[in-house]
C-alpha cells in the first residue's frame, strides 16, 4: 500500500461488520484486508488515470451522506 493510509483493526472491523449484512460468506479478516487494500489501490489508481471519476464518487458520497443525515434528523 502506499503512504498516507495505514491498514488498522478498526477499519478491518468495519469491512467485517458491512460483510456480515452484504456478503456474510466473506465476513472474516482476510477477505476485510484483501477488500480494503483493493479500494485502497483503485482509489489511488483512479486518482491519477480518471480524477474526473473520483471527483464524481466523491459527490455522490457526499449526497449519500446528506440524505442519511436528514434520515436521521427525520426518524429523531
Amino acid at each position: 500500500m502506499t503512504k498516507g493510509y495505514e491498514l488498522n483493526e478498526k477499519d478491518i472491523d468495519s469491512v467485517i461488520n458491512w460483510l456480515k449484512i452484504n456478503r456474510p460468506e466473506y465476513a472474516y479478516p482476510e477477505f476485510a484486508i484483501d477488500m480494503l487494500e483493493e479500494l485502497h489501490a483503485s482509489v489511488h489508481t483512479m486518482s491519477h488515470e480518471a480524477p474526473e471519476n473520483l471527483d464524481n464518487f466523491n459527490t455522490a458520497l457526499n449526497r449519500t451522506i446528506e440524505r442519511r443525515k436528514q434520515e436521521k434528523l427525520a426518524d429523531q
